[in-house]
Protein backbone atom coordinates (compact mmCIF):
# COMPACT_ATOMS: atom_id res chain seq x y z
CA UNK A 1 0.00 0.00 0.00
CA UNK A 2 2.76 2.58 0.71
CA UNK A 3 4.45 1.35 -2.23
CA UNK A 4 1.48 1.98 -4.31
CA UNK A 5 1.01 5.82 -2.62
CA UNK A 6 4.98 6.15 -2.84
CA UNK A 7 4.67 5.81 -6.71
CA UNK A 8 1.66 7.92 -7.11
CA UNK A 9 2.88 11.06 -5.18
CA UNK A 10 6.02 10.71 -7.72
CA UNK A 11 3.63 10.35 -10.67
CA UNK A 12 2.08 13.59 -9.61
CA UNK A 13 5.33 15.46 -8.45
CA UNK A 14 6.53 14.86 -11.80
CA UNK A 15 3.18 16.03 -13.76
CA UNK A 16 3.09 19.01 -11.94
CA UNK A 17 7.25 20.03 -12.25
CA UNK A 18 6.05 19.39 -16.29
CA UNK A 19 3.39 21.56 -15.87
CA UNK A 20 5.68 24.52 -14.31
CA UNK A 21 8.24 23.80 -16.71
CA UNK A 22 5.94 24.10 -19.26
CA UNK A 23 4.60 27.42 -17.76
CA UNK A 24 7.62 28.92 -17.38
CA UNK A 25 8.76 27.63 -21.34
CA UNK A 26 5.39 29.92 -22.73
CA UNK A 27 6.18 32.55 -20.41
CA UNK A 28 9.58 32.22 -21.59
CA UNK A 29 8.74 32.11 -24.93
CA UNK A 30 6.04 35.48 -24.49
CA UNK A 31 8.55 37.68 -23.11
CA UNK A 32 11.16 36.83 -25.75
CA UNK A 33 9.27 37.57 -28.97
CA UNK A 34 9.64 40.84 -30.20
CA UNK A 35 7.30 43.44 -29.27
CA UNK A 36 4.86 45.21 -32.02
CA UNK A 37 6.54 47.91 -33.91
CA UNK A 38 4.01 51.28 -33.25
CA UNK A 39 2.15 52.19 -36.54
CA UNK A 40 3.70 55.69 -36.75
CA UNK A 41 7.69 53.97 -37.35
CA UNK A 42 9.05 52.24 -40.16
CA UNK A 43 12.52 50.18 -38.79
CA UNK A 44 15.45 49.51 -40.77
CA UNK A 45 19.41 48.75 -40.22
CA UNK A 46 22.64 48.98 -41.85
CA UNK A 47 26.14 50.15 -41.66
CA UNK A 48 27.00 53.73 -41.06
CA UNK A 49 29.00 55.13 -44.09
CA UNK A 50 31.20 58.28 -44.09
CA UNK A 51 31.62 60.95 -47.13
CA UNK A 52 34.68 59.58 -48.29
CA UNK A 53 37.33 62.49 -50.02
CA UNK A 54 40.10 60.76 -52.11
CA UNK A 55 43.08 63.15 -52.11
CA UNK A 56 45.14 63.07 -55.39
CA UNK A 57 48.14 64.54 -56.73
CA UNK A 58 47.99 66.92 -59.10
CA UNK A 59 51.46 67.16 -60.20
CA UNK A 60 54.62 64.17 -60.13
CA UNK A 61 57.24 64.01 -57.74
CA UNK A 62 59.02 63.34 -54.96
CA UNK A 63 56.92 63.75 -51.44
CA UNK A 64 59.17 65.43 -49.29
CA UNK A 65 56.72 66.55 -46.74
CA UNK A 66 53.56 65.09 -45.30
CA UNK A 67 51.86 65.34 -42.28
CA UNK A 68 48.97 62.88 -42.62
CA UNK A 69 48.22 60.75 -39.33
CA UNK A 70 45.36 57.87 -39.87
CA UNK A 71 42.35 58.88 -37.30
CA UNK A 72 44.26 62.42 -36.82
CA UNK A 73 41.62 65.28 -37.52
CA UNK A 74 42.70 68.31 -40.35
CA UNK A 75 41.02 71.35 -41.24
CA UNK A 76 40.31 72.52 -44.62
CA UNK A 77 43.37 74.49 -46.01
CA UNK A 78 45.87 72.94 -44.08
CA UNK A 79 48.86 71.87 -45.82
CA UNK A 80 49.04 67.80 -45.79
CA UNK A 81 52.03 67.35 -48.25
CA UNK A 82 54.20 68.75 -50.22
CA UNK A 83 56.11 67.80 -53.79
CA UNK A 84 59.52 68.77 -54.58
CA UNK A 85 59.25 72.10 -55.69
CA UNK A 86 63.16 72.31 -57.79
CA UNK A 87 61.82 70.87 -61.74
CA UNK A 88 59.08 73.49 -61.59
CA UNK A 89 61.63 76.04 -60.23
CA UNK A 90 63.61 75.64 -62.98
CA UNK A 91 60.79 75.66 -65.50
CA UNK A 92 59.91 79.04 -63.91
CA UNK A 93 63.27 80.55 -64.36
CA UNK A 94 63.37 79.22 -68.23
CA UNK A 95 59.86 80.81 -69.01
CA UNK A 96 60.93 84.38 -67.38
CA UNK A 97 63.91 84.37 -69.45
CA UNK A 98 61.59 82.91 -72.71
CA UNK A 99 59.45 85.68 -71.52
CA UNK A 100 62.08 88.64 -71.57
CA UNK A 101 63.90 87.42 -74.81
CA UNK A 102 60.77 87.29 -76.58
CA UNK A 103 59.58 90.89 -74.98
CA UNK A 104 62.74 92.55 -75.84
CA UNK A 105 62.36 91.19 -79.82
CA UNK A 106 58.53 92.83 -80.07
CA UNK A 107 59.97 95.74 -78.65
CA UNK A 108 63.08 95.85 -81.44
CA UNK A 109 59.68 95.46 -83.97
CA UNK A 110 58.05 98.01 -82.72
CA UNK A 111 61.03 100.67 -83.09
CA UNK A 112 62.00 98.99 -86.77
CA UNK A 113 58.18 99.54 -87.47
CA UNK A 114 58.39 103.33 -86.26
CA UNK A 115 61.49 104.03 -88.40
CA UNK A 116 59.68 102.02 -91.44
CA UNK A 117 56.52 104.18 -91.06
CA UNK A 118 58.78 107.65 -90.93
CA UNK A 119 60.39 105.97 -94.17
CA UNK A 120 56.96 105.84 -95.52
CA UNK A 121 55.85 109.22 -95.22
CA UNK A 122 59.22 110.48 -97.20
CA UNK A 123 58.81 108.08 -100.01
CA UNK A 124 54.92 109.77 -100.20
CA UNK A 125 56.25 112.79 -100.33
CA UNK A 126 58.75 111.90 -103.11
CA UNK A 127 56.07 110.29 -104.88
CA UNK A 128 54.07 113.40 -105.01
CA UNK A 129 56.15 115.29 -105.87
CA UNK A 130 58.12 113.15 -108.65
CA UNK A 131 54.76 113.02 -109.76
CA UNK A 132 53.99 116.68 -109.85
CA UNK A 133 57.32 117.16 -111.62
CA UNK A 134 56.65 114.62 -113.69
CA UNK A 135 53.47 116.51 -115.15
CA UNK A 136 55.31 119.08 -115.63
CA UNK A 137 58.41 117.23 -117.81
CA UNK A 138 60.77 118.37 -115.19
CA UNK A 139 61.74 114.92 -114.41
CA UNK A 140 62.14 111.77 -116.43
CA UNK A 141 59.47 109.05 -116.22
CA UNK A 142 62.39 106.80 -114.41
CA UNK A 143 62.88 109.07 -111.76
CA UNK A 144 59.29 108.50 -111.18
CA UNK A 145 59.04 105.23 -111.33
CA UNK A 146 61.63 104.71 -108.72
CA UNK A 147 60.41 106.79 -106.45
CA UNK A 148 56.58 104.68 -106.81
CA UNK A 149 58.84 101.81 -106.16
CA UNK A 150 60.38 103.30 -102.51
CA UNK A 151 56.98 103.86 -101.10
CA UNK A 152 55.85 100.20 -102.35
CA UNK A 153 59.05 99.18 -100.75
CA UNK A 154 58.15 101.36 -97.38
CA UNK A 155 54.97 100.25 -97.19
CA UNK A 156 55.51 96.44 -97.77
CA UNK A 157 57.88 96.90 -95.20
CA UNK A 158 55.72 97.87 -92.46
CA UNK A 159 53.43 94.89 -93.31
CA UNK A 160 55.84 92.95 -92.50
CA UNK A 161 56.95 94.41 -89.53
CA UNK A 162 53.67 94.45 -88.69
CA UNK A 163 52.65 90.59 -89.61
CA UNK A 164 56.11 90.22 -87.58
CA UNK A 165 54.52 92.39 -84.31
CA UNK A 166 51.50 90.07 -84.18
CA UNK A 167 53.38 86.77 -84.29
CA UNK A 168 55.71 87.78 -81.48
CA UNK A 169 52.87 89.09 -79.85
CA UNK A 170 51.62 85.62 -79.95
CA UNK A 171 54.96 83.84 -78.81
CA UNK A 172 54.73 86.98 -76.13
CA UNK A 173 50.95 85.54 -74.71
CA UNK A 174 51.34 81.54 -74.88
CA UNK A 175 55.06 82.26 -73.47
CA UNK A 176 52.93 84.20 -70.07
CA UNK A 177 50.53 81.31 -69.84
CA UNK A 178 53.10 78.34 -70.02
CA UNK A 179 54.80 80.76 -67.06
CA UNK A 180 51.21 80.72 -66.09
CA UNK A 181 50.41 76.90 -66.23
CA UNK A 182 54.02 76.45 -63.90
CA UNK A 183 53.07 79.06 -61.18
CA UNK A 184 50.27 77.00 -60.89
CA UNK A 185 51.79 73.43 -60.88
CA UNK A 186 54.38 75.31 -58.15
CA UNK A 187 51.23 76.02 -55.97
CA UNK A 188 49.80 72.10 -56.49
CA UNK A 189 53.06 71.01 -55.01
CA UNK A 190 51.68 72.15 -51.31
CA UNK A 191 48.79 69.94 -51.17
CA UNK A 192 45.76 70.93 -49.03
CA UNK A 193 42.83 69.62 -47.36
CA UNK A 194 39.71 70.22 -49.10
CA UNK A 195 37.45 69.29 -46.70
CA UNK A 196 37.98 69.51 -42.75
CA UNK A 197 37.89 65.81 -41.89
CA UNK A 198 39.79 62.69 -40.33
CA UNK A 199 42.38 60.79 -41.82
CA UNK A 200 40.90 57.76 -42.86
CA UNK A 201 44.31 56.40 -44.45
CA UNK A 202 47.55 57.55 -45.35
CA UNK A 203 48.74 56.13 -48.59
CA UNK A 204 52.50 58.01 -49.04
CA UNK A 205 55.84 58.16 -47.07
CA UNK A 206 58.43 60.22 -47.80
CA UNK A 207 60.62 60.29 -50.76
CA UNK A 208 58.10 58.09 -52.57
CA UNK A 209 57.50 59.27 -55.97
CA UNK A 210 53.92 60.27 -56.83
CA UNK A 211 52.65 60.28 -60.44
CA UNK A 212 49.95 62.73 -61.42
CA UNK A 213 46.77 60.96 -59.99
CA UNK A 214 48.55 59.33 -57.20
CA UNK A 215 46.65 58.99 -53.75
CA UNK A 216 48.00 60.76 -51.01
CA UNK A 217 45.37 60.44 -48.43
CA UNK A 218 42.14 59.25 -47.79
CA UNK A 219 39.43 61.75 -45.18
CA UNK A 220 36.23 61.23 -43.90
CA UNK A 221 34.20 64.06 -42.91
CA UNK A 222 32.46 62.30 -39.48
CA UNK A 223 29.75 65.04 -39.16
CA UNK A 224 28.53 64.00 -42.71
CA UNK A 225 27.42 60.35 -41.79
CA UNK A 226 25.17 58.28 -43.88
CA UNK A 227 22.91 55.44 -43.15
CA UNK A 228 21.31 53.45 -45.61
CA UNK A 229 18.77 51.68 -45.21
CA UNK A 230 16.70 48.80 -46.89
CA UNK A 231 12.05 49.56 -46.79
CA UNK A 232 10.01 46.86 -47.39
CA UNK A 233 7.60 48.00 -51.00
CA UNK A 234 4.69 48.24 -49.02
CA UNK A 235 6.03 50.87 -46.98
CA UNK A 236 8.02 52.79 -49.47
CA UNK A 237 4.79 55.23 -50.38
CA UNK A 238 4.64 55.82 -46.85
CA UNK A 239 7.97 57.67 -46.31
CA UNK A 240 8.75 61.55 -47.61
CA UNK A 241 12.32 63.70 -47.86
CA UNK A 242 13.41 65.31 -44.68
CA UNK A 243 10.95 62.78 -42.48
CA UNK A 244 12.26 62.89 -38.86
CA UNK A 245 14.40 59.41 -37.86
CA UNK A 246 16.53 58.31 -34.97
CA UNK A 247 19.77 56.04 -35.35
CA UNK A 248 21.16 53.46 -32.46
CA UNK A 249 24.31 51.95 -32.05
CA UNK A 250 25.76 49.15 -29.58
CA UNK A 251 28.51 51.19 -28.96
CA UNK A 252 26.38 53.70 -27.28
CA UNK A 253 23.53 51.64 -25.63
CA UNK A 254 21.74 54.59 -23.81
CA UNK A 255 21.89 57.19 -27.01
CA UNK A 256 19.71 57.73 -30.48
CA UNK A 257 21.29 59.79 -32.86
CA UNK A 258 18.57 62.30 -34.84
CA UNK A 259 18.65 61.83 -38.36
CA UNK A 260 16.67 62.41 -41.46
CA UNK A 261 15.80 61.06 -44.96
CA UNK A 262 17.78 62.59 -47.99
CA UNK A 263 17.66 60.38 -50.49
CA UNK A 264 15.38 57.49 -51.92
CA UNK A 265 16.45 55.06 -54.26
CA UNK A 266 13.80 55.59 -57.38
CA UNK A 267 14.48 51.78 -58.42
CA UNK A 268 13.60 48.54 -56.09
CA UNK A 269 15.66 46.03 -55.79
CA UNK A 270 15.72 42.25 -54.41
CA UNK A 271 16.82 41.96 -50.35
CA UNK A 272 20.37 42.55 -50.43
CA UNK A 273 22.42 39.23 -50.05
CA UNK A 274 23.59 39.54 -46.13
CA UNK A 275 19.93 38.42 -45.43
CA UNK A 276 20.49 35.17 -44.76
CA UNK A 277 17.08 33.27 -44.89
CA UNK A 278 16.05 32.90 -49.05
CA UNK A 279 12.42 34.07 -48.03
CA UNK A 280 13.71 37.29 -47.18
CA UNK A 281 16.00 37.57 -50.09
CA UNK A 282 13.06 37.42 -52.35
CA UNK A 283 11.22 40.61 -50.80
CA UNK A 284 11.33 43.64 -53.65
CA UNK A 285 13.15 46.35 -51.29
CA UNK A 286 14.04 50.39 -52.04
CA UNK A 287 16.82 51.85 -50.25
CA UNK A 288 16.51 54.99 -48.27
CA UNK A 289 19.59 56.78 -47.18
CA UNK A 290 19.71 58.82 -43.27
CA UNK A 291 21.76 62.46 -42.71
CA UNK A 292 23.17 61.33 -39.04
CA UNK A 293 23.90 64.36 -36.99
CA UNK A 294 27.42 63.40 -35.94
CA UNK A 295 28.35 66.87 -34.40
CA UNK A 296 30.72 65.55 -31.35
CA UNK A 297 32.27 62.63 -34.17
CA UNK A 298 31.04 59.99 -31.90
CA UNK A 299 29.63 57.75 -34.63
CA UNK A 300 32.73 55.78 -36.81
CA UNK A 301 32.12 54.51 -40.50
CA UNK A 302 31.37 50.96 -40.49
CA UNK A 303 29.23 50.56 -37.38
CA UNK A 304 26.10 48.72 -37.57
CA UNK A 305 23.14 50.31 -36.73
CA UNK A 306 19.81 50.30 -36.49
CA UNK A 307 17.07 53.08 -37.27
CA UNK A 308 13.48 54.23 -36.83
CA UNK A 309 11.72 56.71 -39.50
CA UNK A 310 8.51 58.75 -38.03
CA UNK A 311 6.81 58.79 -41.28
CA UNK A 312 2.89 59.43 -39.71
CA UNK A 313 2.62 63.22 -39.58
CA UNK A 314 2.01 64.91 -36.16
CA UNK A 315 2.41 61.75 -34.23
CA UNK A 316 4.90 61.58 -31.45
CA UNK A 317 8.12 59.31 -30.74
CA UNK A 318 6.93 56.68 -28.39
CA UNK A 319 8.76 56.77 -24.85
CA UNK A 320 10.71 53.14 -25.83
CA UNK A 321 12.25 52.16 -29.14
CA UNK A 322 12.99 48.32 -30.09
CA UNK A 323 13.71 46.32 -32.88
CA UNK A 324 10.65 44.10 -34.46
Amino acid sequence: MKERFRLKRTWIVTLVALAVGAGASYALYRQLLPYPLPEQLIYGNGHIEGIEVRVSAEVSGLVVHHSLVEGQEVKVGTVIAKIDRQRFELQRARAKSEIAAIAHEQREAQEELATAKHHRQMAERDFERYRTLSERAVVSSQQLEKSENDLREATGKIGALEAKIKAVGARLDAATKAAEIIEMNLAKTSVLAPITGTVLVRAVELGEFLPVGGTIGVLVDLQRLELKIFIAEKDIGKIHLNDPARVHVDAFPDRYYDARIIRVDQKAQFTPREIHMPEERARMVFGVTLSVDNSDTTLKPGMPADAWILWMKGAQWPERLHIP
